[in-house]
């Protein structure tokens, strides 16, 4: 008997811990937040020990892998919403309470020890571009802050402009197949229906500190409207911290129109230079596994040892005669 299977395209490629998503026009994008880490220290810090905007929904931790634990990650969800190829420019996020001696401290900490904030988009990390002159540079992440030389203050990074590029594709309704080194996934779409939609290709991220003038009208918004006037980043004051200022978040966000296909989108980050292992989060791990390790065999041991004790229990005499018959005196 012959069988045979009619398809249309055949991507022979795998990304260990990933998958291709297709999203339709409009589609919801949740954007989650990772560890903040350092190039100066090895120790991880939750994205949300510092006031920043939490989500309306709470605060949510993803399910993470175990080379996501080595590597110290520590994935929860956001409050940036994206709609798929729908741009969004000065969104109102939320405005701190005023700030405390103790968060104001914390926070000079984490800019002196040049802690960076790392946001991520469908599995890709957010990449900025720095320019030094004559080269540019790729990085993924962003800072916390800057300290400005011209104030002799501590700024915060309190807008977000994100680019997103994505790949538009049209099916023919036929089945599609994917690699995945163990066998073949199967991706069915209707058959007869010609179906269109987005990948995610690239995921950008431009920084900046501006200190919005009229905060009293943006204190009246709600979460996501429109800030009022339009947030320029090249001009205007930046958000320097001080004990009892409020800090006020917002992002701008677009989409751009690539012709990166899904399984090359990583190359941008292949590319990168100067990265580092959290080897100090790599060697705490495996200190709870050896710790672990140890209990469970301190049980085994103790629990192996009084099995053998009750068996030589069983194999001495009891009764005097017992002992006299052994001894040979009966």
């Amino acid at each position: 008997m012959a069988v045979s299977l009619c398809v249309l395209n055949a991507n022979a490629f795998y990304l260990p811990g990933s998958y291709m998503r297709q999203f339709a026009l409009n589609e919801s994008l949740s954007v989650m937040v990772n560890s903040l880490t350092s190039i100066e220290t090895e120790l991880p810090f939750s994205y949300y020990s510092l006031p920043f905007c939490k989500p309306a929904e709470g605060e949510k931790h993803s399910a993470e892998n175990l080379g996501e634990l080595l590597m110290g990650d520590r994935i929860e969800n956001s409050p940036y919403k994206f709609n798929m190829n729908v741009d969004k420019s000065n969104i109102y996020l939320c405005t701190t309470p005023k700030l405390s001696e103790d968060t104001v401290k914390v926070l000079k900490q984490r800019i002196n020890d040049l802690y960076q904030v790392n946001i991520m988009l469908d599995n890709l990390p957010a990449i900025r571009y720095i320019s030094t002159g004559e080269t540019t540079l790729q990085w993924t992440g962003f800072p916390v802050g800057f300290f400005d030389d011209a104030q002799k203050q501590h700024c915060i990074i309190n807008h977000l402009r994100f680019i997103v590029y994505i790949h538009e594709y049209e099916s023919s309704g036929v089945t599609s197949v994917m690699g995945t080194g163990d066998g073949l996934d199967v991706v069915a779409v209707e058959s007869g229906k010609n179906a269109s939609g987005f990948q995610v290709v690239g995921f950008e991220v431009s920084p900046c500190s501006v200190r919005h003038a009229d905060k009293e009208a943006i204190l009246k918004l709600n979460m996501y409207d429109h800030i009022s006037p339009t947030v320029d980043c090249d001009e205007g004051p930046q958000q320097c911290i001080q004990e009892g200022e409020q800090i006020v978040f917002s992002y701008q966000v677009n989409f751009v129109k690539s012709d990166i296909r899904w399984p090359s989108r990583w190359d941008a980050y292949l590319k990168m230079d100067g990265s580092r292992v959290h080897w100090f989060s790599i060697l705490n791990s495996l200190m709870v596994i050896l710790f672990l390790a140890g209990i469970v065999f301190v049980i085994f041991l103790r629990t192996v040892r009084r099995d053998l004790t009750r068996y030589e229990e069983l194999d001495r005499p009891k009764h005097k005669w017992q002992k006299n018959y052994l001894a040979g005196s009966w």
